[in-house]
């Protein structure tokens, strides 16, 4: 594509972001495909690496599929509305506290936009009742309003032909099909107790919706869909996909609020086909 503004990148930082193990992922897409479909959206990471002219996106989170839509069809107005905000605590939680539900689509998106950037760690985390609940993150100078960037991400979004979709990732792939790709980025499972965190919306994301995944992950492969998936280094994610080709990465977690602690994780990469862009390497070979 020819562009006529920067590359667009994610806009917000998410818990599990794939901006660490990108490069790994862009090496293992196939050669050739049609429609990309992303289901589990976040950041975006992978989709502004490739920019597919022909893309289905989604996401279960409102606040951020409204960021989207805002984004790409009414940019010049979010950006104006991002610049009145302050980098102040007292106005930090008085922001916090609007029901988003109550806001117009703009100040919707700036709202989430901005708690973002400004809270503790870039974390997105709501309660049980499905409120935003992280405190205030005290930087010194964050870039609420990165303009250049918000407008290569609208132009991308209108000038592609990319399909946005609110809710379940079963809705997002019900069009997926022959020589497809189908990348699946869930919320990770934990490779522990205390690292056990999937509240980007309220409910989260079980053991049971993983094994779920698992089989939509089958049935994308009997359609014939190139599909690609990463997750946790964990006993259960291998023995769920062990018909599958299992490759180990390393990367960095850097919403973990213990710096010390955010390096040295292991991911998987997994695949049901083989012949890709690049070389690969680290094959997992089973236990």
């Amino acid at each position: 594509m020819k562009r006529s503004v920067p590359k667009p990148r994610p806009f917000v930082k998410w818990a599990g972001g794939k901006r660490q193990i990108v490069s790994h992922l862009i090496s293992r897409i196939p050669k050739e495909f049609g429609t990309y479909y992303e289901p589990f959206l976040g950041g975006g990471a992978l989709l502004f690496e490739i920019l597919p002219e022909r893309a289905v996106v989604g996401d279960v989170n409102e606040e951020l599929i409204n960021a989207y839509l805002v984004i790409r069809d009414r940019v010049e107005e979010l950006i104006s509305d991002l610049k009145k905000h302050r980098n102040e605590r007292d106005y930090y939680y008085r922001i916090r506290s609007l029901d988003p539900k109550s806001l117009d689509p703009v100040r919707r998106a700036s709202r989430f936009i901005y708690l973002n950037k400004t809270c503790y760690n870039g974390l997105w985390r709501v309660n049980s009742r499905g409120m935003f609940n992280v405190p205030f993150g005290r930087y010194k100078n964050p870039k609420i309003c990165d303009e250049e960037n918000l407008r290569a991400v609208s132009e991308y979004l209108r000038s592609s032909d990319v399909r946005i979709v609110l809710g379940d990732y079963r809705e997002t792939l019900k069009t997926a099909g022959e020589g497809d790709f189908v990348y699946l980025d869930p919320p990770y499972a934990p490779v522990s107790e205390t690292s056990r965190f999937t509240e980007y919306v309220s409910g989260g994301f079980s053991e049971e919706d993983q094994i779920k995944l698992a089989e939509v992950f089958r049935d994308l492969d009997r359609r014939g869909c190139y599909v690609m998936l990463s997750n946790s280094d964990t006993p259960l994610v291998k023995e769920l996909y062990r018909d599958y080709l299992i490759e180990v990465v390393e990367a960095n977690r850097f919403i973990n609020r213990v710096a010390n602690r955010r390096r040295g994780y292991r991911e998987l990469i997994i695949r049901n086909y083989e012949e890709v862009k690049a070389s690969v390497r680290e094959v997992y070979q089973g236990p």
